[in-house]
């Protein structure tokens, strides 16, 4: 399920010190401690000067779930945001991502100049709004959830709690 995290991010990106203006945030110490935390876990996690409008890359996921092979953009789609800090709003980017992952490059230009899986997105983010959602990753389990990157204690407590009201 896809989630607005930032949905008025222009085109163009805005700088984190833009998106982060005013809600007194250390942008070196959030920086430490994600990249701790990503270490630690083994996953790859660059130093971002920008917030990149996710919307198109959304649409572009749903497409690649329908295609064989095509969960591979997800982990492509983090690496090039996450750690190499490229903009993936970028319907050029977003092509060249797809093909890396395997995905036919005609194919994802059409579906995103065609907004093929807009609705599909659209969708998505009503059905995040009715959770209350306000986060990723968020983990909901039979009406149940947890926000932010949490422990695996947390996690078997939300899977359990939903199994006992099942």
């Amino acid at each position: 399920m896809h989630f607005p995290l930032h949905p008025e991010t222009p085109e163009d990106g805005a700088s984190l010190e833009q998106l982060f203006a005013g809600r007194d945030i250390d942008l070196e110490q959030m920086y430490s401690q994600m990249k701790a935390l990503m270490d630690e876990e083994g996953l790859p996690y660059g130093r971002r000067t920008h917030t990149y409008n996710s919307r198109l890359a959304q649409e572009l996921g749903s497409w690649a779930d329908t295609q064989p092979g095509g969960g591979a953009l997800h982990d492509v789609l983090y690496r090039a945001y996450f750690a190499e800090g490229l903009n993936i709003g970028e319907l050029d980017v977003l092509v060249s991502l797809a093909e890396s992952a395997g995905l036919d490059g005609d194919e994802a230009r059409k579906v995103l100049e065609q907004r093929t899986y807009s609705d599909q997105v659209d969708s998505d983010w009503a059905v995040s709004r009715a959770y209350g959602i306000t986060g990723v990753p968020t983990f909901v389990a039979s009406g149940y959830g947890v926000v932010g990157a949490q422990p695996y204690e947390v996690l078997e407590q939300l899977v359990l709690k939903a199994r006992d009201t099942d």
